[in-house]
């Protein structure tokens, strides 16, 4: 909040000394890496010395003049060519550090609703690491959405019809010797969703290699659209289909309950959008926005410079892209978002941007309103891949249990928390869209950037408070900060900013970058300055409490524990 406070102040001097409407473009305010240039740095001369043709060190002068009038500034120098260095008093660093939580909530001028859909797992399939991550992310991404103000509705959606159900209805059948649902549950025993898994592996390879079993799985797919047109819940296909779907829900349910998200205000399955995605592309069809093609229905999106998809197949059964038609239209019509968000894979941005294209032509609205965050590939250390058509997908309970078992390796012997913050905080600390290479020993370690590292920080500074006893009774800051204080303040001073920054781009891997050098800054402040006892103990046990404070924050905002003992 420094820098943009600063940012603003100086272009209210600039219009207030030349008479000019200037906006913020090109000025950056940013942190002096050395006390000795200030705490705050600024190019706002450089800037609007190109936009008043007058000499840049001259308007610096003149701003600094005017900056120095500020009760909150303590120094104002020019530097170089004009640059701009501003000290702050301390009571000023103070007040912009002091508290975390709630105390840095980003307030909007008004309250929008965002919709945000994440995590997508398909009943029949593992949820794998991919879907894990974008559990994970897709939580912090709400959080930051809240945190400035805004009300979230969190949106799960899943494809419980489709061929990968007919591929795992195939394996269920064959291991079932026929259409006996009276031998699932002896058949599955207790890993029910690696039951699934394996079944639908079995499917896919059957799909591509037996032509007799591709007709039955082709068969298979329009039999288990039927049962909700029809509202099936009795045949034996029918009770197969619809208690192994509930095996699948349960499974998703227990693993969101074990990684400590916020719960999903709505899971939306795909045979709940279907009617309408296939109601919309035919009306559509009829206005030339679709258009028939072998018996096919298609949008050419050539002619917006992408690709052509497929929405309705050559048997009359809608495709992915038909049924994200019927989703968006859902959304708009029961919630009328003011945003909303997808976090999906990079492999899905061309054929999301071709569907938003398509819907654009006759529902523009919801489709200017909607914006795709895209993540790249989530592999394990050695370069492994997913793929559960191949059946040797790396589920989610696989990182999981590679967090767990490299910390039993080190003797640490984690304990959920401690896992969780592993894995959430692995996945976040790389920016969205980049390809997460997870490996399980970095992740896990108590030493270098690492969740359970920062864990271990924030019960440090708690146990330091302890030992200290009851606080001082004061707000305010009473003795004047030294030098090695006045940099961990800094350092704290900054996290409003980080936290504006990071709910404006919705990328928590800049929080990441702030805690752990935040974390790195406090041990140096620690190991070179006596608290307890030494005659400066109030002042820096208000520090302490503001970098605990700060820290328990930022690990929140990532969804991870912050507990006060380890």
């Amino acid at each position: 909040m420094l820098r943009q406070t600063l940012s603003k102040q100086i272009i209210t001097l600039a219009q207030e000394l030349w008479g000019q409407e200037l906006d913020t473009g090109g000025i950056e305010v940013s942190f002096a890496a050395d006390p000795a240039f200030g705490d705050l740095a600024c190019n706002a001369a450089l800037v609007l010395a190109r936009r008043l043709g007058k000499a840049p060190r001259d308007l610096a002068e003149a701003l600094a003049e005017r900056l120095r009038q500020r009760p909150e500034v303590a120094k104002v120098e020019v530097a170089g060519p004009g640059f701009i260095n501003v000290f702050l008093t301390d009571g000023a660093l103070y007040r912009a550090a002091r508290g975390g939580g709630q105390a840095r909530v980003v307030r909007s001028s008004r309250s929008q609703k965002v919709l945000v859909e994440y995590s997508d797992p398909n009943p029949f399939k593992p949820l794998h690491a991919g879907h894990l991550y974008t559990t994970l992310v897709g939580d912090m991404v709400s959080r930051l959405i809240e945190r400035r103000g805004d009300e979230v509705i969190r949106l799960n959606y899943g494809g419980d019809v489709g061929l990968h159900v007919a591929r795992a209805m195939w394996g269920i059948i064959q291991a079932l010797g026929g259409e006996h649902p009276d031998k699932l549950e002896a058949a599955a025993g207790d890993d029910r969703a690696g039951w699934l898994g394996a079944r639908y592996a079995e499917g896919s390879a059957a799909d591509e290699d037996d032509p007799e079993a591709h007709k039955t799985i082709i068969a298979y797919n329009q039999r288990v659209y039927r049962l909700h047109e029809t509202n099936d819940h009795e045949s034996p296909f029918a009770q197969i289909y619809w208690t192994g779907r509930q095996w699948s829900y349960d499974y998703f349910k227990q693993l969101y309950t074990e990684l400590q998200v916020k719960a999903f205000d709505r899971f939306i399955p795909e045979s709940e959008v279907t009617p309408l995605a296939v109601k919309t592309v035919q009306e559509q069809l009829k206005q030339g926005v679709y258009e028939r093609s072998d018996g096919a229905v298609i949008f050419r999106g050539e002619a917006y410079g992408l690709h052509t998809r497929v929405f309705i197949n050559s048997v009359g059964l809608p495709t992915y892209d038909a049924k994200d038609v019927g989703l968006i239209l859902m959304k708009w019509r029961d919630y009328h978002f003011d945003e909303s968000i997808v976090i999906t894979a990079n492999e899905q941005s061309q054929y999301y941007e071709v569907m938003l294209k398509s819907v654009e032509q006759f529902e523009p609205e919801p489709v200017r309103r909607s914006r795709h965050l895209s993540h790249g590939m989530v592999k394990l250390t050695g370069g492994r891949k997913m793929s559960s058509r191949k059946g040797n997908v790396v589920t989610a309970m696989d990182i999981l249990a590679a967090a767990r078992e490299a910390g039993e390796a080190t003797g640490t012997h984690p304990n959920s928390d401690t896992i969780l913050a592993a894995v959430k905080y692995a996945f976040a600390k790389v920016r969205i869209g980049g390809d997460i290479v997870y490996d399980p020993k970095e992740s896990i370690a108590l030493e270098g950037n690492s969740g359970p590292y920062l864990q271990y920080a924030h019960a440090r500074a708690r146990s330091i408070l302890a030992k200290l006893g009851r606080p001082a009774q004061a707000n305010e800051l009473v003795q004047p900060l030294d030098e090695a204080e006045r940099r961990l303040m800094a350092k704290l001073a900054a996290y409003g900013d980080v936290v504006i920054e990071a709910t404006e781009t919705l990328l928590p891997h800049g929080i990441c970058t702030y805690v752990y050098e935040l974390a790195q800054t406090f041990n140096r402040f620690y190991e070179r300055n006596r608290v307890a006892g030494d005659e400066r103990e109030a002042v820096r046990r208000q520090l302490v409490e503001a970098y605990a404070d700060v820290l328990r924050d930022g690990l929140t905002l990532l969804g991870i524990a912050a507990p006060d003992r380890l």
